[in-house]
């Protein structure tokens, strides 16, 4: 990884776990260290579009509460749903909040 993509990643991963809001923090935190570090640039583009939305609609999308504007309803949008439901869901079943 270049230095730079660590710089990028860096500040993603940040930006993930320290949203305010801590439900989105669960999701978005783990998946920015375990799938984030993974994804090609233009994924990360479309990445650091979401997470620069409003928490409570993010997760709102994330969990399929709220219509995803189709501009966001992305494969990006898609892979965050189901690190939720294999992964996040798992650990709040185990007292993780």
């Amino acid at each position: 990884m270049t230095p730079e993509r660590k710089q990028r990643l860096g500040r993603i991963q940040f930006r993930s776990w320290r949203r305010g809001f801590r439900e989105a923090d669960m999701v978005l935190g783990p998946f920015s260290d375990q799938i984030v570090p993974t994804m090609t640039d233009a994924e990360w583009d479309e990445y650091e579009r979401l997470i620069d939305e409003e928490d409570q609609w993010l997760y709102g999308w994330i969990i399929e509460r709220d219509p995803t504007p189709p501009e966001f309803e992305t494969p990006v949008m898609a892979r965050l749903r189901a690190f939720m439901r294999e992964h996040v869901a798992a650990e709040v079943s185990k007292g993780i909040g």
